[in-house]
């Protein structure tokens, strides 16, 4: 037997496993319970030079095979996926998973590079790495960050997502709207963006930013009881030397604070026109998100392909692949069926 068609049958097979086939997407699906932690881990970590950056990721499944890119959010980093990268590998795919400029083995290759946390520039990572990796088209699945980077990436360049998975559903903004005021009990929750904006807030990050980031995972996932393990094994990654500087940038470039590099001005002005997403897509919530968030209804219009919201229940909060990593996977599964 031809080894594609023998690597087409097992991946068949393994998805198969996963899943049962149904004729609709469930709306509300019952999640993995929100566990202490994970001890699940990834191979050695490879480094590649990709666009402006030597990129650390991880890997798993057959090089070759049909590719799905994980994409991180902030305070957090690949160990999210560290359940979900063996699921897919298992099925057929060939997972990567990268830090994002700013954590982890992420490095700028020159020391004068502008720290720019601004989307358009995440989203142009991916597509570097995509050509670094010699990857034309893959499925792009992420959270938090990683979703608005995949949905940038799938407005600006369609041609290079095959499907997406995002998590909070359509997550692309802009600076004018940045600026407007939102009701008192959602500025709220935004308290930390606030916070960055000042140079106490910026001094206070790089101080405190191992309890800083735990304080938003409890707030973000209230009903998940990770254990200190999982934690500091994620918080490891914020020791990057441009961390602090990339995330502060990243949320005082939404308010209009700070600019962005003109290299990105034209692909900002397109994101402003908040542009239907036309590639496949699952959207996902969990039932016990505490970030900010809107209901799935006043996003459902901007996907415009074939496209579906599931919304996990037993008390999935914000992290959701590292709380539910068997729908995670899932809606990768499903979503490249589409």
């Amino acid at each position: 037997m031809p080894e594609t068609v023998n690597q087409n049958r097992r991946r068949i097979l393994a998805a198969a496993a996963m899943t049962i086939a149904a004729a609709q997407v469930p709306e509300a699906v019952a999640a993995d319970a929100p566990a202490g932690g994970t001890k699940s881990s990834f191979s050695p970590l490879k480094q590649i030079n990709a666009g402006l950056l030597n990129v650390g990721y991880a890997e798993a499944g057959l090089v070759g095979g049909p590719p799905v890119i994980l994409l991180h959010g902030w305070p957090y980093d690949i160990y999210s996926f560290a359940d979900v990268a063996p699921l897919l590998a298992s099925a057929g795919y060939w997972v990567i998973v990268p830090y994002l400029r700013g954590y982890g083995t992420t490095r700028f290759l020159s020391p004068d590079a502008f720290r720019n946390g601004q989307p358009s520039a995440l989203a142009a990572d991916v597509t570097a790495l995509m050509d670094a990796l010699n990857i034309k088209k893959a499925i792009l699945a992420g959270f938090d960050w990683g979703a608005r980077t995949a949905n940038v990436v799938g407005v600006l360049w369609p041609e290079r997502c095959k499907a997406m998975v995002s998590v909070s559903g359509y997550l692309i903004g802009n600076q004018e709207a940045g600026k407007l005021p939102l009701p008192p009990t959602a500025e709220l929750q935004w308290w930390y963006q606030y916070y960055f904006a000042t140079e106490r807030g910026r001094v206070g990050y790089d101080k405190y930013r191992h309890d800083f980031s735990k304080l938003i995972w409890q707030i973000a996932s209230p009903q998940w009881k990770f254990d200190d393990a999982t934690f500091d094994r994620s918080a490891a990654s914020f020791d990057n030397l441009d961390h602090v500087a990339i995330v502060i940038h990243n949320y005082r470039w939404r308010l209009a604070l700070t600019q962005g590099e003109p290299r990105y001005d034209d692909l900002e002005k397109r994101l402003a026109e908040a542009p239907v997403i036309t590639v496949p897509a699952i959207t996902l919530e969990g039932d016990a998100n505490g970030a900010p968030h809107v209901d799935s209804s006043a996003y459902a219009k901007k996907f415009s392909g074939k496209y579906a919201h599931r919304t996990m229940t037993g008390g999935i909060g914000h992290n959701l692949p590292q709380e539910a990593p068997q729908a995670f996977a899932q809606a990768v599964i499903d979503v490249d069926r589409f």
